[in-house]
């Protein structure tokens, strides 16, 4: 992308953070366009037009927001890529027995890939978005380095750990350096239609949390109970179809027991739930493949470095051992509880994302 002039393109999902990103650009001397990515029809999934986030409610905020700011704004379709490359591998994942991460994938495969590229298309020297989390390039290497937000209780470094060089020279985050209370002080001072609008919580296109009612709506099948099996391997009970338990789940499962069970293992061929007592759900180590490293070239020898398995967890000790094929074995000093397969492990170095990948197995 050209770096003569200061032109962004902002990434405007309707919510109040890309719409004050895009002020903050415009106060930065930046010459803005929005675009809002059309990422599925709600008619298509069974939601209602105005529901849940990327809905037509939306698309409408966002260009309210930008008309308010003297922007130009379109809508880019990507509901065929959307479908195919992410809602896909969310039915894939699940039908496999892991549990994804969709909003990684999202910004992985849409937001900092096919937007990038329409970025570089129409001459755009960057991309700015309104995730909290930063970048910096290394003043002795040039190395660009994606660093946690500065009010943790809403860092998003997590959810980014893909990006690349090329992706991170023209990337943008104006609201790494603020919190959300700032953020939301300043979209009610601007008169932002969005200001007192609930941030999303859930996936996107599953505002409900009933990923198996989506997946049995949006492929036609019906998920087929089986059995509960205890440690031993005993029958003990029947689900409700093997997709439906995430490990580590113990609420819904209808069992008396006796005493707290928990979902520890699922065999999808068999189409069995194993459940027992919580320590079974803690393991040391894991098995990470499809890795992607920014503060580094590539792991050639043991490190150690903090980790962290899901979103809103703790990063934790560990060392990180290179594999064959780019696999990582990253042991844990500390026995973790619930690590999924299908999901993110991120490596950190204080606040700096050294790199992360997606989990294979847990042992």
């Amino acid at each position: 992308m050209p770096q003569a002039e200061k032109t962004a393109l902002i990434a405007m999902s309707g919510g109040v953070d890309s719409s004050v990103a895009a002020w903050l650009m415009q106060q930065q001397g930046y010459q803005c366009e929005g675009t809002t990515m059309r990422l599925y029809r709600n008619a298509d999934i069974g939601l209602s037009p105005y529901h849940t986030c990327c809905s037509q409610k939306d698309v409408d905020d966002a260009s309210e927001v930008a008309f308010a700011l003297d922007m130009p704004f379109e809508v880019l379709d990507f509901t065929m890529e959307f479908k195919e490359q992410i809602i896909g591998k969310f039915i894939r994942t699940y039908e496999a027995g892991g549990t994804p991460n969709p909003c990684i994938d999202c910004n992985c495969i849409m937001k900092f890939d096919k937007l990038l590229q329409f970025a570089e298309n129409k001459g755009f020297s960057c991309v700015a978005t309104g995730h909290y989390a930063r970048v910096e390039q290394d003043a002795n290497t040039g190395c660009y380095l994606l660093k946690k937000a500065l009010d943790a209780s809403k860092d998003q470094s997590y959810v980014l750990y893909m990006l690349t060089q090329k992706q991170l020279a023209h990337i943008r985050f104006p609201l790494g350096e603020t919190n959300k209370t700032q953020t939301r002080e300043i979209a009610q001072k601007l008169g932002f239609c969005n200001a007192k609008k609930h941030d999303s919580q859930d996936i996107c296109f599953v505002p409900d949390g009933d990923y198996v009612r989506f997946m049995e709506q949006y492929t036609g099948k019906r998920y087929p109970h089986g059995d509960f099996l205890d440690e031993s391997g005993k029958v003990i009970g029947t689900h409700q179809g093997a997709v439906r338990y995430t490990l580590g789940q113990r609420k819904g499962l209808n069992l008396a027991l006796g005493a707290p069970a928990y979902v520890f293992q699922k065999d999808m061929a068999a189409n069995t739930v194993s459940v027992g007592p919580e320590r079974l759900l803690y393991t040391d180590a894991l098995i990470a493949e499809n890795m992607n490293w920014i503060a580094i070239e590539s792991l050639e020898a043991p490190l150690r470095i903090k980790a962290k398995t899901r979103y809103r967890q703790q990063e934790q000790w560990a060392t990180a051992t290179p594999l064959e094929h780019g696999r990582v074995r990253i042991v844990f000093d500390e026995p973790q509880r619930a690590v999924t397969a299908g999901q993110a492990v991120v490596l950190y170095d204080s606040d700096t994302v050294v790199g992360g990948g997606t989990i294979l197995r847990a042992f």
